[in-house]
Formats: C-alpha cells, sequence, structure tokens
C-alpha cells in the first residue's frame, strides 16, 4: 500500500483536519485525504460543520475517522453576516480541537483563510501545520462580489498571508495554485505539494442510458455542481437561448444538478428565456440519480466564465463528467484545458454563442462524442488519478513531520526548528 512505508516508520501519529464551508464526508476531497490518511496508519480527526439534511450527527466516527460537527449557519445579509459565520466557526472549532487533544499535524482546508489562528494555537502545542488551499479567496473575492481591490480586498489578502506565513506545508490542487504559494505566498518549493482532486471512481461507474431522462428530445444536455455568482450557470442558460433561437435547434432537454446561492435566481432567469420547458432544474439529488443523468447525457456543460479565479481553478465537475466518459463544452480557461485536454472543445471565453455552437456541433457528431469520452476516462484512470495525489499527500506529511516526535511519544512539543522562507 501507498502508506505502509510511512506508517511503519511512524505509528500512532494523530493528525486534524479543520474544514469551515462544506460537511464531511460531504466534502469528497477531503474525504479522500482522510481515507488516505487513515490507511497510512494516523489516526484521523475531522472538525467541522454539521449539514442540514446529510452529515447531521455531532459525533461519529466513519469507517474508522472521526468526525466531530459543529452548527452553523451560513452567512445572510453582507459582511456582518460573514462576520457572524466565521465568528461561530471558529469559537466552535476551537472549543473542539481543545476536546481533540494533542496532535502531530492540524491540517486547514480554506476558505475562509481564517483557520490559521486554531492551527497556530495547536502549532504553540507541537503540532505541524499543514495549509490545503482548496480556493485562492483574493481572486474568489474579486470574482464572487465584483467590489474590485477595496478595503476587504485587501484585508482577505493580509489573511492570505497570515495563513501561508504560519504553514509548514502547502498543499496546492493543481500547478497554478502552487505558482501562487510560492510566487505570492514565498513559500520555498520543497514545501508546497500539489494534491489533485479526482472523482471517486466507485462513484461514478456508468449504467445503461435511459431515454426518458430525455424527456421526448433526442439528445440531452448535462450541468453538475455548486450554483453561486461565479460558476456560470447563467451563461449556460443564455447560451441554450441562443442554441434555440439563433441556431434553430429544439431537439434537447437540458437538466441543471446541483444547487447553491445562485439557485433560485438561475430558475428565475430560465424563466424570463421562455426555457422552462426544455431546462429542468433537480437541486441535490441522490449519487445514483446524478449517475443516471450523467449516463444518459450526450454532452456536459461547463460554462465557468473566465475571471481571476477560474481561471486557475480546478473545476470537480469537469474531473467528473471525464470519469463518466462524458464530452464536455467548456470556455477557454487555463486549468480546463490543463485537466480536460481533448476531452473536452473550447469557445473563446465568455463567448456565449460559440458556447452555443460547439455544443450543436456534438450533438451532430457522435463519433467524436465517444472519442472525447474516452480520452477523458483514460485520462482519469493514468495522469489524474486519485493514486497521484496520494503519494503527494504523503510525501507532503513525511516532510511535515520530518525531525518532529510523535505527540504518542509523550512529548507534545516540537523538537524540530521551522525552515527558513525564501
Amino acid at each position: 500500500m501507498l502508506g505502509d512505508a510511512i506508517s511503519d516508520e511512524r505509528p500512532d501519529r494523530r493528525a486534524l483536519i479543520l474544514v469551515e464551508n462544506l460537511s464531511v464526508p460531504f466534502d469528497r476531497r477531503v474525504w479522500q485525504e482522510c481515507k488516505t490518511l487513515r490507511d497510512a496508519g494516523w489516526e484521523v480527526h475531522v472538525i467541522c460543520p454539521r449539514g442540514s439534511k446529510r452529515d447531521t450527527e455531532l459525533e461519529i466516527e466513519i469507517d474508522g475517522v472521526r468526525i466531530h460537527r459543529y452548527p452553523l449557519r451560513a452567512a445572510t445579509g453582507g459582511p456582518a453576516g460573514y462576520l457572524r459565520e466565521y465568528g461561530s466557526a471558529l469559537w466552535h472549532t476551537a472549543r473542539l480541537a481543545r476536546k481533540v487533544g494533542p496532535v502531530d499535524v492540524v491540517h486547514a482546508c480554506n476558505p475562509p483563510d481564517l483557520l490559521f489562528l486554531p492551527a497556530l494555537w495547536l502549532k504553540r502545542r507541537g503540532a505541524r501545520f499543514v495549509f490545503d488551499q482548496h480556493d485562492l479567496v483574493p481572486e474568489l473575492y474579486l470574482s464572487r462580489f465584483d467590489r474590485g481591490e477595496d478595503l476587504l480586498y485587501r484585508g482577505v489578502c493580509a489573511l492570505e498571508r497570515l495563513t501561508y506565513r504560519a504553514a509548514d506545508v502547502v498543499l496546492a490542487t493543481n500547478e497554478s495554485y502552487r505558482d501562487v504559494a510560492i510566487g505570492r505566498g514565498g513559500q520555498r518549493p520543497a514545501d508546497v505539494f500539489v494534491v489533485r482532486s479526482a472523482p471517486e471512481i466507485e462513484r461514478f461507474q456508468p449504467v445503461a442510458p435511459e431515454p426518458e431522462l430525455k424527456r421526448g428530445k433526442p439528445h440531452l444536455l448535462c450541468y453538475l455542481g455548486v450554483m453561486g455568482p461565479q460558476d456560470g450557470v447563467d451563461y449556460a442558460l443564455r447560451a441554450l437561448a441562443k442554441l434555440r433561437d439563433e441556431l434553430g435547434r429544439t431537439d434537447w432537454h437540458a437538466v441543471f444538478v446541483g444547487a447553491g446561492d445562485a439557485f433560485d435566481a438561475m430558475v428565475e432567469l430560465s424563466q424570463r428565456l421562455g426555457l422552462s420547458e426544455q431546462v429542468q432544474f433537480t437541486g441535490r439529488i441522490p449519487d445514483a440519480d446524478l449517475v443516471r443523468y450523467l449516463s444518459t447525457a450526450d454532452v456536459c456543460l461547463s460554462p465557468d466564465p473566465r475571471n481571476p479565479l477560474n481561471d486557475v481553478s480546478t473545476m470537480n465537475k469537469v474531473l467528473e463528467y471525464m470519469a463518466m466518459g462524458r464530452p464536455i463544452v467548456s470556455f477557454d480557461l487555463r486549468e480546463a484545458r490543463v485537466s480536460a485536454g481533448d476531452a473536452a472543445v473550447y469557445a473563446p471565453a465568455n463567448d456565449e454563442a460559440e458556447f452555443a455552437r460547439l455544443v450543436a456541433l456534438l450533438l451532430d457528431d457522435p463519433e467524436k462524442r465517444a472519442q472525447m469520452g474516452k480520452i477523458g476516462q483514460e485520462r482519469i484512470s493514468g495522469e489524474l488519478s486519485w493514486r497521484n495525489s496520494q503519494r503527494s499527500l504523503l510525501a507532503a506529511y513525511a516532510v511535515a513531520c520530518r525531525d518532529h516526535t510523535p505527540v504518542s511519544a509523550g512529548n507534545p512539543v516540537s523538537t524540530g526548528k521551522k525552515r527558513p522562507r525564501r
């Protein structure tokens, strides 16, 4: 196994993973990391919010991972709402961290870039700090709120700098994020590890297509993912209106799977565009139903517009489409090309008319769709597989714990010195 060498050499290590924006195991990336560390011999604890419909237990052990959850109300009402949310999350995280006790590694996942605060408290008690950078929060702020580089933007930049400064090791989701950690974050290249997110293959196993899901149309289009202001569902809907009105194509039904802050607004936009008869919004659905839709889809949509965040971010939906062998239409984003390669076709950034034209071309070319789907599956099972990310994750932990006495040895204080930055 990947973790044999580490688990044999350093038994009984304890890791504490901190998450604020999703519950676990609903956060698939974090759950894969938990299982990888568990298999490598680590005792793994997680502190995260409690879910509303799933992950509702306050404390539970799942597959050997101990999960400690707290109640959290999502932010509403502008900055005051975020202050309320983050203040509550930090208080509960600190409370539960004291309950967990000494750990060898505190592994904090952003957003927000505030979890360095409990991580610093644990560092003073001997832990090493692994920063798992899921998002570039300054770019997220610019892309989501369209307020420019104002006072709040400068504040989130400062919090990111403090997080980098506190971290012993950084996990980046792709090479673009790694470049930011080294350049903007001042991290040594040897301390930044690319741990790509990857779909759980066992979760994404194609089944027989179900033509009835197409609602009487020859073709099915599918969107899967979060529906936030920066996720481009509005671009997809306007492109579908152009597909119908400018290209004369009505031979399709589209399903949008997922939820988020913009869900209601996107349903309303669909109605305003006159798409209600051809576009279906499911909300979040069970995995079995998701697989049914993806197995039936002829083309999958990745309409994330180019903005400071999306251009350098790896989109989970693209990887999941590829795992299911589906061809993709995407805007031309740097990391979209890195992930999908020839499993996607690319419209110029934010060009809805060209996005619609590429959808039409794929609907008319079943051989190309099949070829693109095969390319995607091969990439997911090869260079983009979770196996490669597992190796990188365990290597990062080995570096973080170098010259560090395990807390289980009765000495909760690190004997190693923090390595200098560039």
